[in-house]
């Protein structure tokens, strides 16, 4: 409250209009003012406004003039201070008077009106000198949220900021969601001087646009140390066609209603993604694909169902500050988006087709077919995905790289694994669950890559597993190459029978060291893979250009060390170490690099001077030598003067100088007489500084070609980045390249620690298994270190193909499943594995059902979420997956939950034959175990008691945890413990402990009077078989005997069985009564 104070009292000591000249165009007065005399100050903090008072002053329309109301006399500075202080904030306000004069809007003002009606939602900065500047509601957005003054300047709200900050606020406008353009003054006072426009004013126009997915290859502000690093900023564009209905299909009940298009592009690595695929009612597929991708911004292709909006909106709330925007895909029907991306293609590959043509090389034009090819192929909805996105981005200038091709790829395929939004979650893959944040998860522990591209590539690793056993096995074969060179190695103790044909050489120790020698010296230079895809895009500057070629250019010339392909003298084993180096050290790209640096002075490059950077020889550019030619003579011109005044001031010594940045200037002392057409610029105590009518016409000259020269050396870099497009595919290769052996040699660090092994993969052919010896948390084991308790698992097809597993709470349960999981994907990626040994057969899939959340935006409760994800499990799983399931059913009563998870289990053994994993803590599932014999097993987490457990005595058992994975079935959950360690009061904790007692007590006794019931019946039996033998229909009094005795125990039985206390009673009574008569009788 005190800083509002503070503020609404800054509004009244602000600087006030002169009584003599009132303002032009006055605001009207607010509501509740009927007692004031004077306007409101122009000046005011943006915060303190009311919304009536934001409503009039932020909006582009300026408001209209009215009569000013004359009172008697004026209030005081304290009745202005309440008035204001406390003035209601309404949100309407009453209607502007009408005015008879127009409003009249400047120079400028009119070229924001023009702008802002060519870009309504762009949020613009206007260049006006050394400031931008915001007007109207810009104006008041900019000020919230950078912490800038707005006040009132003519007809609009006006704030502004430094031009040496632009890259700092444009930052913060676009991280918070705004589309930000920037407008730049298109001429030059030189040029405007000579022009036909020189009373007008500067010409403006939109010169940079950016948002959050094109921030980081946009001109002048992307690049930078403060980029964003190794996170990528994708642009995901959605549509999708409902299949409900539609011939064989099945609908909802089939688990299938849409089908959705996607592509994505990373603007500044060129990564282009795209895919089709049938999803379901809760869209699981497409949130695979947001977790795996985790856009910055969102391009929806109207209409989408509720659904997937939903879930869109969704991932885009207020805290992620992720941009959407909407497009309609109505025009692209009939062939529309196919013909839009074509016509891109055609008037790109035509303009690439004449220049190969003059330079002889037709190799991009026959790799551009290749890549129309591939996009002739692409499905339908990616097709218009891609044709929505070339659409969008016309408006930055980027579409080009669309077409480039080098790194066009679909977002799932046969060759890798594509993890579900649920098992990246659950296992913490990419992000751990507490905060967000890489922090503790998979890819923290297996990421030792020393380039930020290296780390982006090594992310796309580990949330796409390899499914192809040769790839995985060329992968650890590199890995393994690498980590002998570097001395020490685990490989061998697991690797002996898998791969005979691999000779056994000593590595030499080169490769390491060179790769170390690279990657660090790549780590220190700039983003390559951003700064090629920026110089693709035409907004590298001189000095970005030359160090990210010199990096690739210095990286080639280090890897050529290891002389690889050189004869029969390799030094490597590896064929995927051998190609990624060739790749890298391509004598066609390192000549393409050293002639492109060639042409540079990179002396020029380094200070950002223009007009020195190219080198122009052999009849190119010939504006830049013309231009040279003319500033050349130019400077000369000016220069020569001198020799004319001093021979007019009869001087030999003397010279021009340069004051502050005004140059050719002659200085005199004060007692020398110069003619009266001469200029006085400034002066001091003892000497005047002058500019002779020569000079300053000469000037006027110099200037004109100093700007010329500039607009000329501009074109020709412009020309000579363009010209880069024909080699962005091969540089783009050896980027790759450099990324993939950082990859490969962050694994071969990793696989140096201690316990590490390499992991056996088995023929495809054979059955599917899971053989884990002593194997441990990968991410745990970082922590606990070698207090870690590791434990087997054997699962096999032909065998023990699930593992009931039961225990304690917090005995290790799950954290034993996870890390079954987390050894299977690490070891698909081409990774060593925390494990003495390791077994297994290439999975297909990963399922996994663990935890407890809900989702109340979507309208989804616990439970459902539960039974959704196993409902994904159960219809796409397979013989080759493995299913993870943790505690399913608790979220509903104990007899529904019991059947639900007995049932699912059931169907997994019966219908899919998956690799399971089931977590439960109900120990009636263990008796799966005796329907499928040989294939189900229990086990529980083993763990010791202070007395025996069956005493009862919850609360006082001392537990202790042993972590270790047993045979058979655990009896108890130990749940009071947990409920100690999370601190409920005492009280609470003995009457639960009382509460269990009794529904122990009676649900033992409940199973000890069923068995004494089913034993007296079993004995009754007995008895009336006896009595039927024995009964004889020729005598009459023994048959009646026994139809008497048949009554007895009629009666007997009745009252056994009866629950109702005294209908038992009454059928006793009379079972006794027919006793007596039969002993009496």
């Amino acid at each position: 409250m005190g800083k509002q104070k503070q503020q609404v009292i800054s509004r009244f000591f602000a600087p006030k209009p002169k009584s003599s000249s009132p303002p032009s165009s006055p605001r009207p007065n607010p509501p509740t003012s009927t007692h004031t005399s004077t306007s409101t100050p122009k000046i005011s903090a943006t915060v303190t406004f009311s919304p009536s008072k934001r409503c009039l002053t932020s909006h582009l329309t300026p408001p209209r003039k009215h009569q000013k109301i004359l009172e008697p006399s004026p209030p005081s500075l304290h009745q202005r201070f309440l008035h204001k202080f406390l003035e209601p904030s309404s949100p309407q306000h009453p209607p502007l008077p009408s005015s008879s004069k127009p409003i009249t809007y400047t120079p400028l003002e009119q070229q924001v009106l023009h702008l802002k009606a060519k870009h309504p939602d762009v949020l613009l900065m206007v260049e006006v000198g050394y400031r931008y500047r915001f007007f109207g509601q810009d104006a008041e957005h900019a000020a919230r949220l950078l912490g800038i003054y707005a006040h009132m300047d003519h007809n609009f709200l006006s704030a502004s900021i430094p031009t040496f900050r632009l890259n700092v606020h444009v930052r913060r406008l676009v991280s918070a969601g705004y589309k930000v353009g920037v407008v730049r003054q298109t001429e030059t006072a030189a040029i405007k001087a000579h022009g036909s426009n020189r009373s007008a004013p500067f010409g403006r126009g939109l010169s940079a646009l950016y948002t959050k997915a094109t921030l980081e290859a946009a001109p002048e502000i992307g690049g930078g140390e403060d980029g964003c690093g190794g996170e990528s900023n994708y642009l995901l564009c959605v549509v999708e066609k409902s299949v409900v209905g539609e011939k064989g299909n099945s609908g909802v009940e089939g688990g299938v209603d849409v089908k959705i298009g996607i592509v994505a592009v990373e603007i500044s690595t060129g990564d282009v993604v795209y895919g089709e695929f049938c999803d379901g009612f809760l869209r699981s597929a497409l949130e695979a694909v947001i977790v795996n991708l985790s856009p910055a911004e969102l391009l929806l292709g109207d209409p989408l169902s509720k659904q997937t909006e939903k879930l869109l909106l969704d991932f885009a709330g207020p805290s992620s500050n992720v941009r959407v925007e909407r497009v309609s895909r109505d025009c692209f029907t009939d062939g529309g988006a196919l013909s839009e991306v074509m016509t891109l293609f055609e008037n790109m590959h035509l303009d690439s087709l004449s220049d190969s043509i003059e330079s002889n090389d037709l190799t991009e034009h026959r790799s551009q077919q290749l890549v129309i090819k591939e996009v002739m192929n692409m499905p339908d909805l990616s097709v218009q995905a891609l044709a929505l996105t070339i659409r969008h981005l016309k408006e930055f200038g980027f579409e080009r790289i669309l077409c480039s091709g080098a790194s066009l790829r679909p977002f799932s395929n046969n060759m890798e694994m594509t993890l579900s939004a649920n098992t990246l979650q659950q296992l913490e893959v990419l992000k751990n669950n507490s905060d967000g944040s890489e922090i503790g998860s998979l890819l923290q522990i297996m990421n030792h890559t020393l380039t930020i591209y290296g780390s982006r590539l090594l992310r796309h690793w580990v949330s796409h597993p390899l499914c192809d056993r040769t790839l995985i096995s060329a992968r650890l074969h590199a890995v393994s190459e690498i980590a002998e060179s570097m001395g020490s190695c685990n490989g061998t103790k697991n690797a002996g029978h898998v791969e005979e044909d691999l000779d056994i050489a000593i590595v030499q120790p080169e490769l390491a060291h060179i790769l170390s020698l690279v990657l660090t010296s790549l780590g220190r230079a700039p983003d390559i893979q951003r700064g090629i895809t920026r110089i693709f895009h035409c907004t590298a500057t001189p000095s970005e250009f030359v160090a990210v070629i010199q990096a690739i250019y210095s990286a080639g010339k280090q890897l050529q060390q290891l002389k690889i392909g050189e004869g029969n003298n390799n030094t490597l084993r590896s064929n995927l170490l051998k190609k990624l180096v060739l790749t890298a050290s391509c004598d066609s790209t390192i000549a393409n690099a050293a002639r492109l640096l060639s042409s540079l002075n990179i002396d020029s490059a380094d200070q950002g001077d223009l007009t020195k950077l190219i080198i122009a020889s052999d009849g190119q550019f010939p504006e830049v030598i013309r231009a040279r030619k003319n500033f050349k003579l130019a400077v000369e011109q000016l220069d020569s003067l001198i020799d004319l005044y001093r021979k007019r001031l009869r001087m030999q010594n003397l010279e021009f100088i340069s004051i502050s940045g005004t140059t050719h200037l002659i200085e005199l002392s004060t007692d020398v007489k110069v003619p009266s057409n001469w200029v006085k610029v400034n002066s001091t105590k003892k000497t005047i500084r002058y500019h002779p009518p020569e000079v300053v016409t000469a000037l006027d000259k110099f200037s004109l070609a100093r700007e010329e020269l500039t607009v000329a050396c501009r074109a020709a870099w412009n020309s000579f980045l363009r010209d880069f497009s024909k080699h962005y595919a091969e540089f783009q290769a050896a980027v790759q390249a450099l990324a993939a052996l950082d990859c490969l040699h962050s694994l071969a660090t990793l696989s140096r620690n201690k316990g590490f092994v390499r992991p056996v993969f088995v023929d495809d052919q054979e059955p599917v298994q899971i053989q884990i010896c002593s194997g441990r948390h990968p991410v745990l084991e970082t922590t606990l270190q070698d207090n870690f308790v590791p434990n087997d698992t054997n699962l096999h097809a032909d065998g023990e193909y699930c593992q009931i597993v039961t225990g304690p709470n917090m005995g290790g349960k799950s954290c034993y499943v996870r890390q079954v999981a987390l050894i299977v994907i690490m070891a698909q990626v081409g990774s060593f594995v925390p494990a003495s040994s390791a077994k297994l057969h290439v999975l297909d899939r990963i399922y996994t059902r663990m935890g407890a959340s809900d989702s109340i935006q979507q309208g989804r409760s616990t439970f459902l979420e539960e039974l959704s994800e196993t409902s994904h499990i159960l219809h796409c799983c397979t013989e080759h997956s493995l299913v993870i399931i943790d505690e399913l059913g608790r979220g509903t009563s104990t007899h529904d939950g019991m059947a639900l998870a007995h049932s699912t289990l059931h169907y997994l053994l019966k219908q899919k034959r998956s690799m399971v994993l089931f977590v439960t803590h109900y120990p009636k599932i263990a008796s799966l175990a005796t329907e499928f014999p040989g294939s189900v097993a229990a086990y529980h987490m083993s763990h010791l008691t202070s007395h025996d457990a069956s005493k009862n005595a919850n609360l006082y058992n001392d537990v202790t945890y042993l972590y270790k994975l047993v045979p058979g079935v655990s009896d108890r959950s130990f749940g009071f413990k947990v409920a100690q360690l999370a601190q409920l009061p005492s009280h609470c904790i003995s009457r639960a402990i009382v509460m269990a007692s009794k529904l122990e007590a009676l649900v033992n006794s409940r199973i000890h009077s069923r068995s004494r019931k089913k034993l007296l019946l079993g004995t009754l039996g007995i008895v009336q078989e006896q009595q039927q033998l024995m009964a004889q229909p020729h005598d009459r009094p023994l048959q009646e005997f026994g139809i008497a005795y048949k009554d007895f125990y009629l009666n007997l039985k009745a009252a056994i069985q009866d629950d109702d206390c005294a209908k038992s009673f009454q059928l006793l009574e009379h079972a006794r009564s027919i006793a007596k008569k039969l002993i009496g009788g």
